[in-house]
């Protein structure tokens, strides 16, 4: 991942002017800080201290009282996947825009980015109920399923990727002004950069092994390899302020100091978690 640019805010500041993209996390009194928190029962103490922070939209709460000082809230929304206990899942399914299970997660279904009923329901319903319980933009999650669809079956899901692509392009036509944060989505990058004012490189430093059922530490080979999709996704939009999240177990203080000192050293704005994902860590104090 390239280091986010932090000089060209006054560039981002005259787009955002013009309405042609959303609103940036404003900067900070020393490092930009973010989080995610998938829970029902956020810290609102803890979560008033981010910057930017990414919530789980479902939970019927207000968010006022999770807002920091002009931080930016963000709504989950996954694109490429569908969990079977969303309202919306079962529309799907009756339209053939669902398909197979996803193996680590098997409650969630890969979905069908061609299907019109899909870009319909995103632009029609989803996105307009998240930006009205006052969240300033969305979270996309799980795009990688589209190339992991093309890359099964080449012939069935030809133009899968694609489909990616117009629909970021889209959701960012339709909504010009709102903040979007795109998590990895790599195969669509560079093409679809500008549609996106945040992008997240997860699992950079760390990960969960689903296998050996731990954390553990990614190759350097790993980490260079999103790295270098970012500087491009960056060379496409300078405008790109870059994320990563890191999974760790939150008694080891140290490893978690060491991994937000590295991704910080690089350039880059660090988040470290658990996999549950469902509350919100500080980072250790030094």
């Amino acid at each position: 991942m390239t280091p986010f640019p932090l000089g060209r805010r006054e560039l981002l500041a005259g787009l955002v002017a013009t309405g042609l993209v959303a609103r940036a996390a404003p900067a900070a009194t020393g490092p930009w800080r973010w989080a995610i928190d998938y829970g029902p029962a956020t810290n609102p103490d803890l979560a008033r201290t981010f910057d930017l922070l990414v919530l789980e939209p479902a939970h019927p709460r207000p968010i006022a009282p999770l807002r920091g000082a002009s931080a930016v809230l963000l709504g989950y929304l996954s694109l490429g996947e569908v969990e079977q206990g969303r309202a919306y899942a079962g529309q799907l399914h009756k339209a053939g825009a669902l398909k197979a299970a996803n193996r680590n997660w098997p409650d969630a279904r890969l979905v069908d980015l061609r299907h019109p009923a899909w870009s319909e329901l995103v632009i029609g319903r989803l996105i307009p109920e998240i930006l009205a319980k006052g969240y300033d933009g969305i979270f996309i999650d799980t795009l990688d399923s589209a190339e992991a669809l093309a890359r099964r079956d080449p012939v069935g899901n030809a133009g899968m990727v694609e489909a990616a692509v117009a629909l970021l392009r889209r959701i960012r036509k339709a909504f010009p002004r709102i903040t979007v944060l795109l998590n990895r989505g790599y195969a669509a990058l560079p093409e679809a950069a500008p549609a996106i004012d945040l992008l997240l490189a997860e699992a950079m430093a760390s990960r969960w092994n689903f296998a050996e059922k731990r954390y553990e530490l990614t190759p350097p080979a790993d980490w260079d390899w999103q790295a270098e999709r970012l500087r491009a996704a960056h060379a496409a939009n300078p405008a790109l302020r870059l994320l990563t999240l890191d999974y760790w177990n939150p008694a080891d203080a140290a490893t978690i100091a060491q991994l937000y000192a590295r991704e910080r050293a690089a350039g880059f704005h660090p988040y470290v978690a658990t996999l549950a994902l469902d509350r919100v860590l500080p980072e250790p104090v030094a």
